[in-house]
């Protein structure tokens, strides 16, 4: 086999899969909210088709002479065929659905509807029975779902999200299994670099699920279901490999060599998971306060990590006017500097850290203010420069990729905190944050009927201030230090230990009490 080898690193090999794995989850969660742009009427073939006397103006930036073209010669049926010819090129035939934004919010939000509900149990079985099969079944049953996709949709709005839902259920098991591989494989010098790149899928898969998507609807004949044909069978090929080459932990491993067992042995302490691990402390992990704050700074950067995820595709079509390819590569930008960003950012957090000049604590925390203020800021001046596409699409690529500061920072502080329980410290994490996820474009659709800019600056302003409060809470009352409660046992023991020596030190005093009236 290819990895029956004495040089290949199978602690890599499992993160290079990890990656690979969390790309899949992030392209099929995400390739909805690009697709939708040429799943749908457009706000302008929306309005021509309403009363022409009372119809609403809301262009308020100015198409481009093409798309104007485009749209006074458009069919003004419901099912709208587009049929253009461009160097030789022939562009999507394909029904549109007219869907408002309300109804397009309920889709996208359906999915974390799902995936709220799976990250606690999933963090429980991958405890129980590893990472690999947990993560495995998810994203396979994930890729199922993604096929039937375009089937679903002809059918109505509410059964997508039915299905999106259930899509959801199966991902949200992704991040927790995660977690229990990590902490059987990442040595502690190496865990920002080895999880930094495990969550840096997150990013590579948002790019790919843009870019591709808008040349897949650009060039592909059959236009936009290839979208969901493409990713789905990619996954169901990487869980084929997944399969085949990952282990749940290095003594179970049969290619890995004497030497890297030794050093993970070593480094890390152990090599099989304590399945003894029982019962979860979660009276000490629910009334924690690094926990809490982990759980609270988690969200608010999941309010905007969602908003851009799933609505920042819709920004730039609707408000912005690009094309689906220009959109496709526009949006896939800002995540490819957020994935430059976050290896840099957890190199130089290693290196502060092994080197002694700051303690885990304090880079986590500088880490999560500026992987929080930096996107806030970015995207409040992507609305304040109106229709300058080139000026705004800077500042979307500016603020998403500090983004990827919170990645050695909130995303890993889930095994600072407890080793032995970090997945169902990132499924309760990760669960709550899905919060945002259900919330974000729901809001997004009901605020932004017109799909202006000053729509959207109000959308943008919430992110703001969700996202500075909450990643002042986490710098007050977070944490970079493994809990006492970790290991419960061990904890205990050292309890009773510590009751003990002052039961010997109050005998020793009463004693010497005596002694010295015997004395006297």
């Amino acid at each position: 086999m290819i990895f029956n080898s004495r040089h290949v690193s199978q602690r890599w090999v499992m993160a290079v899969m990890g990656m690979l794995g969390v790309t899949m989850a992030y392209v099929m969660r995400a390739c909805l909210g690009i697709t939708l742009t040429q799943m749908v009427t457009s706000v302008q073939e929306q309005g021509r088709r309403s009363d022409p006397l009372t119809a609403v103006q809301h262009d308020y930036c100015p198409l481009p002479a093409q798309g104007r073209l485009l749209h006074s010669t458009a069919s003004n049926q419901t099912s709208v065929k587009v049929t253009v010819a461009a160097q030789g090129h022939v562009y999507s035939d394909r029904r549109r659905f007219d869907w408002d934004e309300e109804t397009q919010g309920e889709v996208l939000s359906a999915f974390y509807y799902g995936y709220i509900l799976t990250h606690v149990p999933g963090g429980v079985l991958s405890q129980k029975y590893g990472g690999k099969h947990t993560m495995g079944i998810g994203i396979l049953c994930t890729a199922i779902f993604t096929l039937m996709t375009p089937f679903v949709a002809h059918i109505g709005s509410r059964p997508l999200a039915i299905l999106r839902f259930v899509e959801g259920l199966g991902e949200g098991m992704t991040f927790p299994a995660l977690c229990t591989l990590l902490a059987q494989w990442a040595p502690p010098e190496e865990k920002g670099k080895f999880a930094t790149l495990v969550f840096a899928g997150a990013q590579i898969g948002n790019i790919l699920s843009n870019f591709l998507s808008g040349f897949i609807m650009r060039y592909i004949p059959g236009g936009w279901p290839n979208v969901f044909y493409f990713f789905g069978i990619v996954s169901i090929i990487w869980f084929l490999i997944w399969c085949m080459f990952v282990y749940n932990d290095p003594n179970s491993h049969p290619f890995i060599s004497d030497e890297e067992r030794a050093y993970l042995k070593r480094s890390i302490g152990r090599l099989e998971r304590k399945k003894d691990l029982k019962p979860t402390p979660w009276k000490s992990i629910l009334t924690s306060g690094p926990v809490w704050a982990l759980i609270i700074g988690g969200a608010g950067h999941d309010w905007g990590a969602f908003t851009l995820i799933s609505d920042l595709p819709k920004y730039m079509s609707d408000v912005l006017h690009f094309s689906v390819t220009e959109n496709g590569l526009l949006t896939s930008i800002p995540f490819l500097a957020q994935w430059v960003t976050s290896v840099v950012a957890s190199i130089l957090a290693d290196r502060l850290i092994s080197k002694g000049s700051m303690k885990v604590t304090r880079v986590r925390k500088i880490y999560a203010i500026i992987g929080n203020l930096g996107p806030a800021l970015g995207v409040m001046c992507a609305s304040f420069v109106g229709c300058n596409k080139i000026i705004a699409t800077l500042c979307f690529t500016l603020g998403v990729a500090l983004m990827g500061f919170c990645y050695p920072s909130l995303r890993i502080n889930s095994l600072d905190l407890s080793p032995n329980y970090s997945p169902t410290l990132m499924g309760l994490v990760n669960g709550i944050g899905c919060l945002s996820g259900m919330a974000t474009p729901y809001i997004v659709g009901i605020l932004t009927p017109n799909r202006t800019v000053l729509e959207w600056r109000l959308v943008f302003w919430i992110m703001v201030i969700i996202m500075m409060s909450t990643s002042l809470i986490f710098v007050f009352f977070g944490s970079g230090e493994v809990q006492p409660w970790d290991d419960i046992k061990q904890y205990r023991l050292s309890e009773n230990e510590k009751d003990n020596k002052d039961n010997e030190s109050n005998v020793i005093q009463l004693k010497s009490i005596e002694d010295e009236k015997t004395s006297k």
